[in-house]
């Protein structure tokens, strides 16, 4: 993956580039965006993704044209050219992405090709052997319909970035009908609900994930990846910057913590609230004191993050998904996801009359739409304001 960042150098901003290249040579081009430090971070943000994005695309053109160029497309067969096309991306997306590729593509399309089409080369691809192995996965199976639309997306992109470098002469997965999409509504916690929720975590290893995501929004990796140093006690803010996910790689899962978040706009700051502040310091107190007491048992790995056990260990990711339902169950409470505290903070928002806008920075979504589509619709009370103010033109019955 091509990796970047910014270098302030002259008063001015430059853009910084790392890859390795098809060679195998680590490479960290340089250039002036000659635009002044001042005021024009965000600007220079946008051109140095812009950048990384043309350097990974030339970057994956240079790999494949050291491959074999036209033999290779000549002879190649699809799920073989799949296989390098996985390698490829390796190095230019994240280790997530790339993981997620992974286990569709080695675990679920090449078995499939490779046992009904052995013989089929990239270049006799067609959209039928494409409609087959979806109608197989919905029908023999069993599977949903957004995960062939997941599948979709991966067999796509490789066949689109076959087409873009000359290796097929168009892209047949683009005459595929796709399965309709089923569009998944969570009922989330109300505010009396969520109310004697607050109440049944008190003082257990649940409350700090149910405050972060039912209060602030917080995303799974967003709780377990919040650190000491995102809490300004002075300023009272807290910064949202640091993320850990799980994730299988190389049949094993492993944590990934990143000092970044999901997107640019997921990075936010949100004010400190004085009962928050108030858990968050005796739950500092308490770490200190089980540092002492358990002595070199102590786990010291974690000791800049805010959410760990009594023995220093991170709380995992998967601890947050499995224990939350059980709690809810154990505690006679409709059960919904870990997830939908996040909805539920979101609709509450919207139903005390937060502007969408302000939600979405609080939410860190990317854009407004992201936010329109996924909570106006929960807010049915919104819905008979609309009704009573056009009531009066309701044509009246004898």
């Amino acid at each position: 993956m091509v990796a970047g960042h910014l270098r302030q150098r002259g008063g001015y901003w430059h853009l910084v580039l790392s890859y390795t290249d098809e060679n195998g040579i680590k490479r960290t081009p340089s250039k002036s965006t000659k635009l002044p430090v001042k005021n024009n971070m965000r600007r220079a943000e946008e051109m140095l993704q812009k950048w990384r994005a043309e350097m990974n695309e030339e970057l994956q053109e240079r790999i494949l044209a050291k491959q074999g160029g036209k033999e290779y497309a000549k002879n190649i067969r699809f799920t073989k050219f799949l296989e390098d096309w996985l390698k490829m991306m390796k190095s230019s997306v994240e280790a997530t992405t790339y993981c997620a590729y992974e286990q569709t593509i080695l675990k679920r399309i090449i078995p499939y090709f490779d046992k009904n089409y052995p013989k089929l080369l990239l270049r006799d691809v067609t959209a039928k052997h494409i409609q087959d192995y979806y109608t197989y996965e919905l029908e023999e199976m069993g599977v949903s319909a957004n995960t062939v639309i997941h599948r979709h997306a991966n067999i796509r992109k490789a066949l689109q970035y076959a087409y873009k470098t000359d290796l097929i002469d168009s892209n047949p997965a683009d005459k595929v009908q796709r399965p309709k999409k089923v569009k998944f509504e969570s009922i989330p916690y109300n505010g009396e609900e969520l109310e004697k929720l607050f109440a049944a975590v008190k003082g257990t290893d649940l409350e700090l994930g149910v405050i972060l995501a039912a209060f602030y929004g917080l995303r799974r990796s967003e709780v377990v990846g919040l650190r000491w140093d995102a809490i300004d006690f002075d300023r009272k803010v807290i910064t949202i910057r640091h993320t850990v996910t799980k994730t299988l790689v190389d049949g094993k899962y492993v944590e990934i913590a990143k000092d970044r978040t999901k997107t640019q706009s997921s990075r936010r700051s949100l004010p400190l609230v004085p009962p928050f502040e108030a858990l968050l310091k005796e739950m500092k107190k308490t770490q200190e004191e089980y540092r002492r007491l358990c002595g070199s048992c102590y786990c010291e790995d974690y000791k800049d993050y805010v959410y760990v056990n009594a023995l220093g260990e991170r709380i995992k990711p998967g601890y947050l998904t499995q224990a939350f339902p059980e709690f809810l169950e154990k505690h006679g409470m409709r059960r919904i996801r870990f997830h939908d505290l996040r909805h539920s903070c979101a609709t509450l928002l919207y139903a005390n009359g937060v502007a969408l806008k302000d939600i979405q920075e609080w939410l860190g979504h990317s854009d407004i739409g992201t936010t329109s589509n996924i909570y106006t619709h929960l807010d049915y009370s919104a819905k008979i304001a609309s009704a009573n103010a056009i009531l009066d033109f309701f044509p009246k019955q004898n």
